[in-house]
């Protein structure tokens, strides 16, 4: 038996300096020295053996083992630095060779105008809140003064999850979930930037969904000519120091009074163009007096507090600022839209 293990130590060495990667070194461990390999089964004949002679057998066969178990690491290891040569070699990087030319990307020109946006009424002393774009029926309308039953939902149709849960159609609703934390604490100031959501035709000028910028004002004494003023500012940040706006009676359900705010045009200066179709006006939000119910639903007292809200829509301001007739442009991912307000590039 000793011959038949030396025998078989010898074969294993010789056919282990032929393992060329490690799929083969896997294969010969499994034949020599698995469960079921070679020398296993050479070592399941010293039952025959006598009691003298088993210790000795026994002995070489743990030190033909380990002989092996020690050849099986050291060609591993000289597998390993090989096949790291040949990968270093077969990756070396050509120096000599032009390198890649990378495009230095830039702010979408949304994000660009909700930026200018946030800048001029943090200058106002304005906080940003966000509030949830998934929003509950209350919040989205009833708190709004729009009852199940109003009218007015229909000109804000959206997308329902449920009969109780909605994709807000405007940022309105965080004019409540604000009054309600802040009850009865005042001065409140806040703009809510976010996206809302409605079933309109995607056309030039409308989409399903689109950015919108709520403004919240409450405390004492709060008049409509505040509310004229802040806006004058922000026109004036955003257009232009030569604005001038106007206000023309509408309707809200959640303001009273209400109005339609208008920007003199920027591109004729007032003077009538296809743009303002002749009229020297850009509408450019809604805006009104917060209603009393909206501050009583709230928890605050409508003779003692007054304020002023109005909504804006980005794409809109973004369209008038920049002479873009079609808001699917901001949409479409065209890199040579895009390019045009890499500003500083």
């Amino acid at each position: 038996m000793e011959e038949t293990l030396r025998e078989l130590e010898r074969r294993a060495l010789q056919e282990l300096e032929q393992c060329e990667d490690s799929n083969q070194l896997e294969a010969w461990r499994l034949r020599f020295l698995g469960k079921k390999g070679q020398l296993t089964a050479v070592l399941r004949g010293m039952a025959k053996l006598s009691e003298d002679e088993r210790p000795r057998i026994g002995r070489l066969a743990n030190e033909i083992r380990d002989a092996l178990e020690e050849a099986r690491a050291s060609r591993q290891d000289a597998l390993k630095e090989e096949e790291r040569r040949r990968r270093l070699e077969s990756e070396r990087l050509d120096v000599t060779v032009p390198g890649w030319r990378f495009t230095v990307g830039g702010l979408h020109p949304l994000t660009r105008i909700i930026e200018e946006i946030e800048e001029i009424f943090l200058g106002m002393g304005f906080e940003i809140h966000e509030g949830p774009e998934v929003e509950l029926d209350y919040y989205n309308f009833e708190a709004l003064n729009i009852p199940k039953d109003h009218p007015a939902r229909d000109m804000q149709d959206t997308f329902y999850i449920t009969e109780e849960i909605l994709m807000r159609t405007h940022t309105s609703p965080m004019q409540a979930r604000t009054l309600e934390k802040t009850c009865p604490s005042v001065p409140v100031k806040i703009i809510v930037p976010g996206r809302v959501y409605r079933r309109d035709e995607d056309d030039a000028t409308h989409s399903h969904s689109f950015v919108q910028v709520e403004g919240l004002m409450v405390d004492r004494g709060v008049r409509m000519s505040d509310l004229k003023g802040v806006l004058t500012v922000f026109a004036r940040g955003m257009f232009g120091e030569d604005r001038q706006i106007r206000l023309r009676p509408s309707y809200f359900p959640f303001t009273e009074p209400s109005a339609e705010v208008d920007v003199s045009c920027p591109l004729c200066d007032g003077a009538g163009c296809r743009v303002c179709k002749g009229s020297g006006w850009i509408e450019i939000l809604g805006a009104g007096m917060v209603h009393p119910y909206v501050l009583e639903k709230a928890g605050y007292d409508p003779d003692e507090v007054s304020g002023f809200a109005f909504g804006l829509g980005v794409e809109r301001t973004a369209m008038l600022k920049y002479g873009i007739d079609d808001i699917r442009h901001f949409y479409m991912n065209d890199l040579h839209f895009l390019r045009q307000f890499r500003r500083g590039l």
